[in-house]
């Protein structure tokens, strides 16, 4: 009887292990992954923030105000800037150009806020999020060297004190909102524009996520520039879906306090994965046949 030495084929629709292909679709799948777990964090920003009752007060107490500022904002653009912009852009888009002139609107009425309010009153409220979120995540030793806090408080945000150090959440620059101003245009590129968008900027939302950590860290330019480069795919879908819900009017001020929640989140698991991979795992020690027993005084 004859014998076949050849290997098995994999079955139909199976990559063979080690393939080009294989190592292929092991990337997609791996990048398709990795994006779906930063595009989460704003959203489990907001049911973090939302069951944090000692959170409340800090929306509340500050930046109720300016959301009903906001509204103002952009009930006067909608009012008078909207059916415009519509009737322009419907010469391209068509009766879908109502998308893109609803992006437009919202990116306008976005740069108008952060010009004159984002920079000044919000980074401070966000510093708090931030800290006290990493504080209720058991992260307090990172805030320890950099800010003053009372343990014996009853919450989180009360356990905050006066900071020691530089305390910024993300630093505000003329550069952000022009290129806000800049970028605007692209929602006049049929289908494709307002996407690109919110991509691009909501890139830079992604970056700029990570200022307060790299902070605490006491890490140099160069260090944080070298540890961005390991999440820039991260940046783009946590901004993504970060700048998304920073467009919604009237609760935009709501969802920046519950975005940078989700990146306290982030910042947490990324300092598990990094004390982890420092530590190791612990094995006990095997006693071998060379070793003595262990010790007993039962004879």
């Amino acid at each position: 009887m004859s014998t076949n030495n050849s290997q098995a084929s994999p079955a139909p629709g199976v990559r063979a292990l080690g393939s080009p292909a294989y190592w292929t679709q092991f990337r997609l799948v791996s990048y398709l992954h990795r994006a779906g777990v930063a595009a989460s964090y704003p959203i489990r920003g907001i049911w973090y923030f939302s069951r944090s009752r000692e959170f409340w007060p800090l929306f509340f107490g500050r930046l109720l105000p300016l959301s009903v500022i906001s509204f103002l904002v952009y009930f006067i653009l909608f009012a008078f800037a909207f059916l415009p912009q519509f009737a322009f852009l419907a010469i391209f888009h068509g009766w879908g150009a109502w998308v893109s002139a609803v992006v437009l609107v919202l990116g306008e009425g976005l740069v108008i806020i952060q010009g004159l309010f984002e920079g000044f009153f919000v980074d401070e409220c966000r510093v708090d999020v931030f800290d006290a979120t990493l504080i209720k995540l058991g992260w307090i030793n990172l805030l320890r060297p950099h800010r003053l806090l009372f343990d014996d408080a009853p919450t989180a945000v009360k356990m905050l004190g006066k900071p020691t150090s530089s305390a910024i959440y993300t630093p505000w620059s003329v550069i952000q909102i022009v290129e806000l101003i800049v970028f605007l245009p692209l929602n006049l590129v049929p289908w494709v524009g307002t996407p690109a968008f919110i991509i691009i900027t909501g890139t830079r939302l992604g970056k700029l996520a990570h200022y307060r950590w790299f902070q605490l860290k006491g890490f140099s330019k160069q260090d944080a520039k070298r540890e961005a480069r390991t999440v820039l795919w991260e940046d783009v879908w946590f901004g993504t879906v970060a700048m998304i819900l920073e467009l919604i009017p009237i609760l935009s001020f709501f969802f920046l306090l519950t975005t940078t929640t989700g990146a306290a989140i982030w910042t947490a698991e990324m300092e598990k994965k990094r004390e982890a991979a420092s530590t190791g795992p612990t094995q006990p020690e095997a006693i071998g046949e060379d070793q003595p027993p262990a010790y007993s005084d039962i004879v």
